[in-house]
């Protein structure tokens, strides 16, 4: 039996080798007969990532098939996995999220996954992520999306309405939290047993156990939180922690993320002046074309940046970094452990995976994309069922499901009425005719990228 598996975006930084590796070091795919073909629209990337992925597999004594191609049919036809990590212009048109709503008086932090950031940072990959289903419609019908392409419930919200493609959300953010709750009770990560649920980048943390002895945590998590120093890590776990004191749960992963999906989030980042920053009177970055520096918070870099760095060292391409078996890690991501269940007969409990609902989280509609735990075997992903959720939280979360399917009403229909009720319904908005104004502007700035929608 062969396995063919695409990565669709291989050049990306943050996922291109960390699957390619995750693929090579399995050793139940490699029981099969295993075919990995790599693309992505800017091919001058793709030697690269084919070197590595043959000095991977030559380190390991790996026999696979490795290929690379720009051409998208050419990487679907016959697969069994395509993995997605793409992203075009990224921060061009982050700044572009970042600020334009700021100026228009919404009072949004980061603007990546939630907020009208996120909507339109949505617009923009919806259209190629939906290429991609189309094409495996027709190409790969049966075949696994397995995406790390942001923003997750959102794209897999569209994908599983829009398509017959089967797909299923994957992010860190949940291990990112995991490792917080850990940081607090000072203890190994590993020792946890957790159970969370929510939306991609929107989790709280149900359960947190001693894997050992079953015993809850959560009584000792509280009174270290307390116990600990209220400015410490600001950034990363001020909002957390408020968010534990009133509403009950841990939320993952951090406040840039969880901040974009409620109004009072700002009080709680401080780096959130920092995030693309420039001086207007330069001109705004998307007019120049000088994209400021990405500053995710204020823990490390930006309060040590020295008046005149000196020039940076180009770090060495993926493809051409030593290789030797005891320097291949696992990343950690969930992509291969699923390939394992579904095509190797592996059972593999997964902390988070982004799913249709179908009853997972009680309250939440049935087709809302939510990420929760799950099982994964060779007869599929099956998501958790899980406790119900403290009313305010749960509150929270069915806003943003409303947001979510009204956007993918707005690019089905073409609609920037539709698309001006989820911005309405946002938690950031602030008025009516700002909401208009910000649509027009963001839909002509973006105009060579976006959808279009009509009023």
């Amino acid at each position: 039996m062969t396995i063919k598996i695409a990565v669709v975006g291989a050049g990306s930084a943050s996922f291109g080798p960390g699957t390619i590796r995750d693929v090579l070091l399995s050793d139940a795919l490699h029981a099969k007969d295993l075919e990995l073909v790599l693309m992505d629209v800017a091919p001058d990337a793709l030697p690269e990532r084919e070197r590595y992925a043959r000095r991977v597999a030559e380190a390991l004594g790996r026999r696979v098939r490795v290929t690379s191609t720009p051409d998208l049919d050419g990487v679907l036809d016959g697969a069994d996995y395509v993995v997605t990590a793409i992203e075009v212009n990224r921060y061009l048109y982050w700044a572009q999220d970042f600020h334009v709503p700021r100026r228009y008086g919404f009072l949004q932090i980061y603007g990546e996954n939630g907020g009208p950031g996120g909507l339109f940072h949505t617009l923009r990959n919806l259209e190629p992520m939906l290429r991609i289903a189309r094409r495996m419609e027709a190409l790969c019908p049966k075949a696994v999306l397995l995406n790390f392409t942001n923003p997750e419930s959102k794209l897999c919200q569209a994908i599983t309405l829009l398509t017959r493609v089967q797909t299923y959300g994957l992010c860190h953010g949940f291990a990112m939290g995991r490792h917080q709750i850990a940081t607090f009770l000072d203890r190994p990560v590993d020792t946890l047993e957790t159970a969370a649920c929510g939306m991609n980048h929107f989790t709280w943390f149900q359960a947190i156990r001693d894997r050992a002895t079953g015993e809850d945590l959560y009584p000792a998590l509280r009174e270290r939180e307390r116990q600990a120093a209220p400015l410490a890590h600001w950034d990363d776990l001020a909002l957390s922690r408020t968010c534990l004191r009133v509403f009950g749960l841990w939320p993952s992963p951090g406040a840039n993320h969880i901040g974009e999906y409620v109004r009072w989030a700002h009080e709680f980042l401080a780096s959130s002046a920092l995030q693309y920053y420039y001086d207007p009177l330069d001109g705004h970055p998307w007019e120049t074309g000088k994209i400021p520096p990405f500053v995710y918070s204020l823990s490390g870099r930006p309060t040590e940046v020295p008046l005149f760095p000196e020039p940076a060292t180009p770090a060495a391409p993926a493809g051409e970094a030593p290789v030797t078996r005891e320097s291949l890690k696992p990343s950690g991501e969930l992509a291969v452990p699923i390939m394992e269940a579904l095509s190797c007969g592996v059972t593999r409990e997964l902390g988070a995976v982004v799913v249709p609902n179908r009853g997972a989280i009680p309250g939440m509609d049935d087709d809302c994309s939510v990420e929760v735990p799950a099982v994964a075997d060779g007869n599929g992903v099956h998501g958790e069922r899980m406790a119900p959720l403290p009313e305010a939280i749960l509150a929270m979360l069915r806003l943003q499901g409303s947001i979510q399917k009204l956007l993918v009403a707005a690019y089905a229909e073409r609609s920037r009425r539709k698309l001006l009720q989820a911005l309405l319904l946002d938690p950031t908005a602030n008025s009516y005719r700002n909401a208009v104004e910000l649509i027009n502007e963001m839909c002509r700035l973006q105009a060579d990228i976006l959808p279009p929608l009509d009023w």
